[in-house]
């Protein structure tokens, strides 16, 4: 893969966490996700909200893999 687009990729990896980390965020109501983890996301009542931050955290968690695998 090309320097050019190696940053590129990274880029994109950081603009979906940020959106991921966002949803998160607003699906939970607060920022305690970021340092309880699962945790705060399964202590959501409305099963509506825990599943909307289940898929931000999923999705997440999959940009973070991939941001560890490519460096």
């Amino acid at each position: 893969m090309a320097v050019a687009q190696l940053k590129n990729l990274q880029r994109r990896l950081l603009l979906l966490s940020d959106e991921a980390e966002q949803g998160l965020t607003r699906a939970c109501g607060h920022e305690l996700w970021k340092t309880v983890g699962p945790d705060a996301i399964d202590g959501l009542e409305d099963p509506a909200r825990r599943a909307e931050a289940n898929y931000w955290y999923g999705q997440w968690n999959v940009v973070r893999e991939l941001q560890e695998a490519i460096g």
